[in-house]
Order: structure tokens, then C-alpha cells, then sequence
């Protein structure tokens, strides 16, 4: 918070890290997200298929 208070260049640059931190973070636990989706329907899926063999 405070590289956002001060003016400095290199609290400008520190807080721009930061904020493109914050989007690289975002964009991985979305990802992650699709991903636990993607495994769910994969598990609903052959979880029936089993249940008729057994």
C-alpha cells in the first residue's frame, strides 16, 4: 500500500509488480478452476460407467 502513496519511479514500478503479480495469481486459480471442472465431469462420467460393470 505504500508504493501507492508514494510518487517515486520506483514505487510506481513496485506497485505496477505488484498489481501484475496479483493478475498472474488471478488467472492461475481461474485456470485451476477450469481444470477441477474439466476433472468433476470426467469423474461423474466414468464413476457411472463403473457402477454398471460392478
Amino acid at each position: 500500500m505504500l508504493s501507492s502513496v508514494l510518487r517515486s519511479k520506483r514505487a510506481v514500478q513496485v506497485n505496477i509488480e505488484i498489481m501484475r503479480t496479483f493478475v498472474r495469481l488471478r488467472r492461475m486459480l481461474a485456470s485451476n478452476e477450469e481444470l477441477a471442472r474439466k476433472l468433476a465431469a470426467l469423474e461423474r462420467k466414468y464413476d457411472a460407467q463403473f457402477k454398471v460393470v460392478f
